[in-house]
């Protein structure tokens, strides 16, 4: 089974809630102060932990592969774990109340960068190791962006516009909506026929949720607790249409394609990937609501703090590595992220060859277009993407969440 096949099956097993080891289990954290200067290079070869909770190795491990092949004398070799975003904080804050730190790198989405800030559980990368990261001077207008997120807490390896989008089929959707008005209609003649994942575990969940404030024009798309009145209530009643809310994006995937919903929200990397994959018809459709904005979407590498300063100068290392043209442009991967790169100047043609015909058949040419013309807009700050999830969680979905 490709490793892109197996992220989307894992994607879809979130339910469980349970780790699922991708290489081997973590082993036990090298000797070494946790405090202190970060070496250039290790004393010795160590052996670096990574944990993924948000499909960033399909992207990535490719580029991390290639750094240990070429770098013995820095890491020895890589252990990979995965695990569901919302698990990430109790399994890295248990480690580290245990003062056993396990997990050296942590791979996450905007929900876990945030949800660990929140928690004090990163080591500051930046600014004292920038100079060890010339790349990120690199970044993509939008990467850059992103990267104020992280503060100093996290480094910006993948970036894509994201979403929202609508995904369908027109043969069982002919006439889609083309407005948020229209969506909600549509959702209430046809009950249980729109569906989205549980934002604090899907990207494209949580893409709608901070899209809908500039799609319904409310008063502060950046404060969900005071600026969002339209949101909430347009959310809560489209949730009286809604039956369930799949724990992760690639349920919503099947259901499109088994016909048990109808339309789902999407992006650009989760519409092309799954028709690469046959897991959604080839024929599938995407649109956009009136108003659109792109809210922008990346991947951050964080190290949690109490791991050994010789594991941080590795893990510097392999950041480095991970930033040149050469390596990013691995991160067309097959469409998941699309279209990937964090830095500038990687165009599709440097991509690896499946990339390019993966690419090539199943993306969208208007997508260009769309992303020139329409607005880019950051997700929510730390604080509040908790306050969003949290206020979700209680007020709208909750109870609805798939097991």
């Amino acid at each position: 089974m490709r490793r892109s096949q197996r992220r989307l099956f894992a994607a879809t097993a979130l339910t469980a809630l349970s780790l699922v080891a991708a290489c081997g289990a973590p082993e036990t954290a090298q000797p070494g102060p946790s405090g202190g200067a970060v070496p250039d290079k290790p004393g010795s070869p160590v052996v670096l932990n990574i944990l993924d909770v948000a499909g960033n190795l399909q992207l990535t491990q490719a580029m991390i592969d290639d750094f240990v092949s070429k770098n013995s004398d820095t890491v020895s070799r890589v252990t990979y774990s995965k695990s569901p975003s919302p698990e990430l904080v109790g399994k890295v804050k248990a480690q580290q109340d245990a003062n056993r730190v396990e997990i050296d790198l942590v791979l996450t989405g905007v929900d876990g960068l945030a949800a660990g800030i929140e928690q004090n559980l990163w080591t500051p990368l930046l600014p004292t190791h920038a100079a060890r990261l010339p790349g990120m001077a690199n970044y993509l207008p939008g990467a850059a962006a992103m990267q104020k997120l992280a503060g100093d807490h996290g480094v910006t390896v993948t970036y894509y516009p994201s979403g929202p989008l609508i995904e369908y089929l027109p043969s069982k959707v002919p006439d889609p909506p083309t407005s948020a008005q229209a969506l909600l209609d549509y959702a209430k003649a046809n009950p249980g026929a729109v569906q989205y994942a549980r934002p604090s575990n899907s990207g494209p969940g949580r893409t709608f949720l901070m899209g809908l404030p500039y799609l319904l024009g409310d008063t502060d798309p950046k404060d969900p607790v005071n600026g969002w009145a339209k949101t909430w209530a347009y959310l809560a009643e489209l949730n009286k249409y809604v039956t369930l809310y799949p724990s992760g994006t690639g349920e919503t995937m099947k259901n499109l394609a088994n016909g048990s919903a109808k339309i789902i929200v999407s992006t650009t990397g989760w519409d092309i990937n799954p028709r690469v994959l046959g897991t959604v018809p080839e024929e599938a459709k995407v649109g956009t609501l009136e108003g659109f904005h792109w809210v922008t979407d990346a991947h951050y590498a964080v190290v949690p703090k109490g791991v050994s300063t010789d594991k941080q100068a590795a893990v510097l290392a392999l950041l480095n590595h991970m930033l040149t043209p050469e390596q990013q442009a691995k991160a067309y991967d097959q469409g998941y992220f699309y279209p990937g790169p964090a830095i500038k100047d990687v165009p599709l043609s440097m991509a690896p060859e499946a990339s390019r015909q993966a690419i090539e058949k199943f993306g969208r040419p208007e997508y260009e277009q769309l992303i020139a013309s329409n607005p880019l807009e950051v997700p929510l700050d730390a604080k509040a993407l908790v306050e969003a999830f949290s206020k979700w969680d209680r007020e709208i979905g909750g109870a609805k969440v798939s097991k």
